[in-house]
This record gives structure tokens, sequence and C-alpha cells, in this order.
């Protein structure tokens, strides 16, 4: 063993510039932060989307359209969907909601809307939130009824 070759521990050394400990260290005055500006300030940061003062791209970009606050989403099915529950055997006679949401067809938030694409065979009772014309006649021309909530 040398002088030469003498080294510290493992571990023992820190590798990262200390910054803002006097001049000494070669870290001190602006502490690498360069002068004046809003870098060089404690408590800086910097907001989403800032272009160093250019007007940023959000506030750039026109906005249009409208959207209605009220909207109600309606979850649509069709008359052929119904006709494949009942030859799969996830409904019979009677369609409701709470059938609808336990047969996987539809989420336990969601509104329904029967739509009428299809067709349909088989005669049945369904008491769902919205048809359309099409759907109500094919659903009452089998002798089926129709209820809206």
């Amino acid at each position: 063993m040398n002088l030469n070759s003498l080294k510290p521990a493992e571990g023992s050394v820190k590798s990262r510039k200390r910054i803002g400990r006097g001049q000494g260290s070669g870290y001190g005055g602006t502490s690498t932060r360069g002068h004046k500006g809003a870098k060089s300030r404690s408590g800086y940061s910097r907001k989403i989307g800032f272009e160093g003062g250019q007007m940023p791209l959000q506030r750039r970009v026109p906005k249009f359209g409208f959207k209605n606050i009220n909207r109600k989403e309606y979850q649509g099915i069709n008359l052929d969907t119904l006709q494949t529950l009942v030859d799969n055997k996830k409904i019979t006679d009677t369609v409701t909601v709470d059938i609808l949401i336990n047969a996987g067809v539809i989420g336990k938030n969601d509104m329904v809307k029967i739509l009428g694409r299809g067709e349909l065979k088989s005669k049945l009772n369904i008491t769902v939130h919205k048809f359309t014309a099409t759907a109500k006649e094919a659903i009452e021309a089998l002798g089926g009824a129709v209820t809206t909530l």
C-alpha cells in the first residue's frame, strides 16, 4: 500500500454539488442560478405550457363550439342485440334496465334507448328510458309492450 493508492471508503464521498454554501465552495454567490430573472428567485415554478412569455398554445388556438351541460347520454341497444340476448337465454319475456345491467349490456349508471336496427322475433315487454319510432313499431307489431321510464 502506497500513499498514491489510497482511496476513500465506498460511499463516504458525495459527488453532488452543494450549492449556496459560501464563496469557498465555488458554488456561492448566485449559486449556479445566474443573475436576475424569475429562475434566479426562490419559489420559482414554471407554469404548465409556459413559452417564455410568448402567447401559449392553449391561448393562441381559437375556441369554438358549444357544450350543453344538460345533455343526456343514452346507451343505444338495437333490436338485433335484444334478439341475440333472447337466443342466448339471458333475457326471457321482460326487459328492464336491471336485467340489461345483469346481462352486461350496459353500465349501472347508463340510460337506455332502444334503436330499430335488425329484426326482433320474440314478444318482449320492454321498460327503458327511450325508444326510436321504428323500434317501438317493431316491438308492438309482435304484441310486445313498450313502457318509458
